[in-house]
């Protein structure tokens, strides 16, 4: 068991296996140190692979493969390989990296890390995409050192979605219950404070949807940030099939992700204990191709 007695501070100031630049990292070396342009910085590399009719892109279909990088290190040598500029210099929309809001979030959290600034990415729900709905969706927590806590921020934001969006508050700063963690997800459809039917995107939705990302959010707090599509352990159990012993887990887990850095201890405790929610080396990938096995390099 690996030791789970680590500051949290110190442990999401390091580089986790999936947000490592890797041979890449002199890259990060021109960036700006201030959160809302490193937010711009990202959001010249990259484009939402949803958000492409918007923005008046076609790109060609096998393009779309982009999206299936796990990890910051492949991003960065695609991103050079596309255009070799320096990463201070926004790519035409043609040039920009196809990704989603896992993307965004983990190649900001790449940066931060590296500039010596604790950073997390977190799993769940977002209530600014459409009316009455939680939108499955990836932000980024950095530490604030002035204000001593966690601060929200949504590096997927662009001037363009917050315009569509409607947008009325600092994406760089989000307000308390603009972004729901998976954790507390799952406690509201528990309480019947809310309809596990408005979790989710596009068909999908429900408690089976929370409880995925309740347990990627688990796992990228144990810095194990994975695909949106990635499946392992109780998430591939049926609703109907979770015994008590699974749902006391699942409600424990939940609580533990909501606690901030008094929950730490145990957060990295329970994950390295606990197979069933513990992401192991080879996971289930659900791409448009159908399910794959991938062996993590982790």
């Amino acid at each position: 068991m690996k030791n789970t007695m680590v500051d949290p501070l110190e442990y999401y100031i390091e580089q986790s296996p999936m947000s490592d630049p890797r041979e890449h990292a002199h890259l990060f070396g021109p960036l700006p140190k201030d959160t809302r342009k490193l937010c711009e910085t990202v959001q010249g590399l990259m484009v939402h692979v949803f958000w492409l009719q918007r923005y008046g892109l076609k790109l060609a279909k096998e393009r779309q493969e982009e999206v299936q990088l796990r990890y910051t290190s492949r991003r960065l040598a695609k991103i050079q390989e596309m255009n070799p500029t320096s990463l201070t210099i926004a790519r035409p929309l043609q040039d920009r990296i196809l990704g989603n809001c896992r993307d965004f979030s983990l190649l900001l959290c790449s940066i931060l890390r590296y500039q010596g600034i604790p950073a997390r990415a977190r799993c769940g729900f977002a209530t600014y995409f459409r009316p009455n709905h939680y939108e499955d969706h990836w932000i980024v927590e950095y530490w604030h050192e002035g204000r001593q806590d966690w601060v929200a921020v949504d590096p997927q934001l662009d001037d363009l979605q917050c315009d569509v969006l409607g947008i009325d508050f600092d994406p760089c700063d989000l307000p308390k219950g603009k972004f729901i963690p998976a954790g507390m997800a799952w406690q509201m459809c528990h309480r019947g404070q809310a309809n596990p039917d408005s979790f989710g995107i596009f068909d999908m939705h429900g408690l089976w949807f929370i409880r995925g990302n309740l347990l990627r959010d688990m796992a990228s707090l144990n810095k194990i940030e994975l695909l949106p599509w990635d499946v392992w352990g109780i998430m591939k159990v049926e609703d109907d099939a979770l015994s008590d012993g699974d749902l006391a887990l699942l409600h424990r887990v939940s609580e533990l992700t909501c606690r901030g850095n008094q929950g730490f201890a145990e957060v990295r405790a329970i994950y390295e204990a606990e197979p069933r929610i513990r992401a192991p080396r080879v996971i289930t990938s659900y791409t448009d191709n159908g399910p794959i096995e991938i062996e993590l390099e982790i």
